[in-house]
């Protein structure tokens, strides 16, 4: 997927909630950093914009933290 095809727009249309859309990308994102192989084949290379096209391909479930205080 081109990159710049990617809008925010786009995966907030489909996620509820940016933070739990951005938790989960930089969490994935440093998961690919440490070796954990992508799973599409992106030109990008950047760990992060990889787990967005993931995330937004369907491959990468993005889950909403319970509302409230810990």
């Amino acid at each position: 997927m081109d990159p710049r095809g990617l809008t925010v727009k786009e995966l907030t249309e489909r996620h509820e909630s940016k933070y739990a859309l951005a938790v989960a990308a930089a969490r994935r994102g440093r998961a690919i950093t440490e070796g954990s192989h992508p799973l599409v084949e992106s030109h990008a290379s950047k760990p992060v914009t990889i787990a967005l096209e993931e995330i937004h391909k369907g491959l990468i479930t993005v889950e909403v933290p319970p509302v409230g205080i810990k």
